[in-house]
C-alpha cells in the first residue's frame, strides 16, 4: 500500500507542476492586460440636491482590443476624471471614457498617450463558459499581482444596479476579498468575466457572450439599448392554475397576471394569457427555459438574449382555450413604467426651491438615502410608491421634501415628504408642471395642495414675496442655483468597433 502511495505521488507531482506552469505563463499574459483604474466622479446627496463632492473609487480594467479598456459601468456616471495604471505601480495616466452603457454595466475606456500602451497586450473574450473548468480572478493589488482561483457555480439572471434590465450573471467562488470592481476573470488565455459584486466569497460576474452581445451591438448604427419585459408573471405549479385556464397536455408555461397599458400602444398580453414559448424556447412551470450556452435560466433573460429596444419577442400563449402567436415589443429600460424611477444617469439632482420649500422628483435614488434598508427607513408612505405604476391620473410624483427656514415660510418649517397633488389648482407630476403652474397665481397667492392623509394638505405661499424670499433663502444656505430641471436622457450612440 506504501509502494502504491509513493508512486501515485510521484504521478501527482508533474502534474500539479504543469499547473503551476500553466498559471506562470498566463500570469505573463494577465499582467500583460489588467490594469488599475483611478475614478474620480461626482457624488451628489439627494436629501440634500445641490451639495456634491468629489468621490474617488478604484476599479479593475482589462485590454480588449488596440486602445480599448473593459470595466463594468458601476460608478463611472457623473465621472470628472479617470486615470490608468499599468504594471500595479509607477506612473499613472490620463484616460477617457468611450462610453458607458449602465443598463448593461459594460464599459470602455481609452488613454490617448500612445507611450501607456506600449507592453500591453488585448486579451480574447471567451465564446462560451466551462463551468466544469477552474477559472482565475486577478487583480494588481499594492503593487502585486493577485491571482485567485475561482469555480464557477451556477448561472443566474439578476437587475444589475437598479434597473429594470434583466440578464444572465456567472455566480463564482473564490477566496477573494473586496471584490465587485470589474475584477477579470479567466479560464486559460481568454477572458471569461467582470466581477460587478461580491456577497462573501460568491462573486457575481459578467459573462463574456453577453459582454461581447453589447459591444458588437454598439459599435452599429442606431443602437438601442437593453429592453426588458414590462408584464408580471408567475408560476404554474399548482396544477388548477392550468386547469382554470382550460390548458389541455402536459403542464408547461406561466400565467401573466398584469401588463402595462402605455398610451397609444395597447399591451398584446392580457392577465391570464398563459406564456408557453419565447422566441420558440419552451417555458416550463416555473418560468425557466433552456439556455444552449447557460442550461436553464429564468424567462427574463430572452429579453436581453442578443435583444434591443424596440425589437419584435415573438410569443407563443394559451387565451380562451386556443393557442395564439403575438408579436411583443420590448420597451426601452431607460424609460422603464415606474411611479418612482431611478434618477437619470450623468445628471444632477432636481430640484425647485421656493422660498425655501425645496420641492423634488420622488426617485430611487432619493428613497436610498435613508440606507441600507432604505425599503424598511425611508418613509412609509413614499417608499410605498416604489412598486407603482404611472397611470393617466398620476405619472410621476413631486415631494415637498424638507424646508430651510426663513421667515416667510414660518410655520411650516418642519413639513417634509409631503406628496404634492396640485399648484394653483393645476395637477402636478413633474418638476415641470410645477414651474408651468408658477404662473397661476390666484389673487395673489400661491396655493400648495398635499396628498390626503399626510400631515398636513394646504400651504400658502405670498406670490409677490415668492422670489425675494427664494432669493435670500439662496444666499444664506449658500445654493447657486434656484432650480435644476430634469433633461431628457441622450440617445444611446454608437461606439468604436472592437477587434475580435
Amino acid at each position: 500500500m506504501r509502494l502504491f502511495l509513493c508512486a501515485l505521488l510521484i504521478c501527482l507531482v508533474p502534474l500539479a507542476g504543469h499547473a503551476a506552469a500553466d498559471d506562470r505563463g498566463h500570469a505573463r499574459l494577465w499582467q500583460a492586460a489588467v490594469v488599475s483604474l483611478e475614478v474620480t466622479r461626482q457624488q451628489y446627496d439627494h436629501l440634500q440636491p445641490w451639495t456634491r463632492q468629489a468621490q474617488p473609487v478604484a476599479k479593475v480594467g482589462v485590454v480588449i482590443a488596440s486602445r480599448q479598456i473593459l470595466t463594468t459601468a458601476t460608478d463611472l456616471q457623473d465621472l470628472t476624471l479617470v486615470r490608468v495604471q499599468k504594471g500595479g505601480r509607477g506612473q499613472w495616466w490620463t484616460g477617457a471614457l468611450l462610453w458607458a452603457d449602465y443598463f448593461a454595466n459594460v464599459a470602455l475606456i481609452t488613454v490617448d498617450d500612445s507611450d501607456f500602451w506600449k507592453g500591453l497586450k488585448p486579451v480574447a473574450l471567451a465564446p462560451r463558459l466551462n463551468p466544469a473548468a477552474s477559472a482565475r480572478i486577478v487583480r494588481w493589488n499594492a503593487g502585486s499581482f493577485e491571482m485567485r482561483k475561482a469555480e464557477i457555480n451556477r448561472f443566474d439572471v439578476t437587475n444589475p444596479g437598479f434597473t429594470d434590465t434583466a440578464h444572465v450573471f456567472a455566480e463564482l467562488s473564490a477566496e477573494l476579498g473586496g471584490a465587485g470592481w470589474g475584477e477579470p476573470a479567466f479560464d486559460g488565455k481568454r477572458l471569461i468575466g467582470l466581477v460587478f459584486a461580491q456577497i462573501g466569497n460568491v462573486c457575481h460576474t459578467l459573462p463574456a457572450p453577453f459582454i461581447r452581445s453589447i459591444i458588437d451591438a454598439r459599435a452599429k448604427p442606431g443602437y438601442r439599448g437593453l429592453g426588458y419585459f414590462d408584464f408580471t408573471w408567475q408560476p404554474t405549479v399548482n396544477p388548477e392554475t392550468q386547469r382554470y385556464l382550460r390548458w389541455e397536455g402536459p403542464p408547461r408555461g406561466v400565467v401573466v397576471i398584469d401588463v402595462v397599458e402605455r398610451p397609444g400602444t395597447p399591451s398584446v398580453l392580457q392577465p391570464r394569457d398563459l406564456l408557453l414559448e419565447v422566441d420558440a424556447f419552451p417555458i416550463d412551470i416555473q418560468g425557466d427555459y433552456l439556455d444552449p450556452l447557460y442550461g436553464h435560466l429564468m424567462l427574463e433573460n430572452l429579453a436581453t438574449r442578443n435583444k434591443w429596444a424596440g425589437d419584435p419577442v415573438r410569443l407563443k400563449i394559451w387565451r380562451d382555450a386556443r393557442e395564439l402567436e403575438v408579436d411583443y415589443l420590448l420597451p426601452e429600460a431607460r424609460n422603464a413604467a415606474r411611479l418612482v424611477p431611478t434618477a437619470p444617469y450623468d445628471q444632477e439632482p432636481a430640484y425647485v426651491l421656493l422660498g425655501g420649500l425645496v420641492f423634488q422628483p420622488l426617485t430611487r435614488d432619493y428613497l436610498r438615502s435613508w440606507g441600507e434598508n432604505w425599503e424598511e427607513r425611508a418613509p412609509f408612505r413614499l417608499a410605498y410608491f416604489r412598486n407603482e405604476e404611472p397611470t393617466p391620473r398620476r405619472s410621476g410624483i413631486v415631494i415637498l421634501s424638507q424646508v430651510l427656514p426663513d421667515f416667510f415660510n414660518l410655520g411650516y418649517h418642519d413639513l417634509r415628504n409631503l406628496v404634492l397633488e396640485r399648484l394653483n389648482q393645476q395637477p402636478v407630476h413633474s418638476l415641470a408642471d410645477l414651474v408651468a403652474a408658477l404662473a397661476q397665481a390666484s389673487d395673489g397667492f400661491h396655493v400648495f395642495d398635499f396628498m390626503k392623509g399626510d400631515s398636513l394638505q394646504r400651504v400658502i405661499l405670498d406670490a409677490h414675496q415668492l422670489e425675494a424670499a427664494t432669493r435670500r433663502v439662496q444666499q444664506v444656505y449658500g445654493i447657486q442655483q434656484d432650480r435644476v430641471l430634469p433633461r431628457a436622457q441622450a440617445p444611446t450612440g454608437p461606439a468604436p468597433s472592437v477587434q475580435k
